[in-house]
């Protein structure tokens, strides 16, 4: 198995995406909604990673070496029109957290996004979106005590500290929040339903 090009395949994959992502920002479309191209290019990658594990099983550090390890990830956490393959990666990953052949965080980050789609709460405070004031604010989570905890075990910072690096970013990058929050709302809870991430 040619590990060394399947891994720079997958690295091409997180490649297309950031400079899509900096396309968008830069032309003041990143916060317009899922914008039509960027969700081509999230299924057209889960696709191709998708066909990768079934070949080789998840993209582990041994496996692929730890850049395109990440790079997996992070088109994983970017298919968010295939919750199927979302949630089969996460067990995936899983086990290779549990082998020490990929990393808890990407994990965290991963089991967040998932919890959050199907209106669960998130564990570490990972996930963000707009509220109802047009902040910047963490998607709902179970306790801040023990999100603060469990964050300080994978070696993050408090989620207030992380809540200000996000608005942050979003300042920099323009980002505004929704006109209509209550549409939004109803839109992303449709857009859900549609993809089946909830009933």
């Amino acid at each position: 198995m040619d590990y060394k090009s399947i891994a720079e395949k997958i690295i091409d994959l997180k490649n297309a995406d950031l400079t899509l992502r900096i396309k968008l920002i830069e032309s003041g479309q990143i916060s317009e909604g899922y914008n039509e191209e960027m969700k081509d290019l999230h299924n057209k990658n889960a696709k191709i990673l998708n066909d990768i594990i079934d070949s080789i099983g998840y993209p582990t550090i041994d496996k692929v070496g730890k850049e395109a390890n990440e790079a997996a990830w992070l088109v994983i956490q970017h298919s968010i029109e295939q919750p199927e393959f979302m949630k089969k990666s996460a067990e995936l990953l899983k086990r290779a957290v549990r082998e020490n052949k990929a990393d808890l965080k990407s994990l965290a980050y991963l089991t967040d996004r998932i919890a959050v789609f199907e209106g669960k709460p998130q564990l570490y405070g990972t996930q963000f979106d707009w509220d109802e004031n047009g902040n910047l604010s963490p998607n709902h989570f179970d306790d801040l005590a023990k999100v603060n905890e469990r964050r300080k075990s994978l070696g993050l910072n408090t989620l207030d500290e992380q809540t200000e690096i996000i608005k942050k970013q979003a300042k920099n990058e323009n980002q505004s929040p929704p006109i209509n929050f209550e549409q939004r709302k109803q839109e992303v809870e449709e857009w859900k339903k549609n993809v089946g991430w909830i009933r």
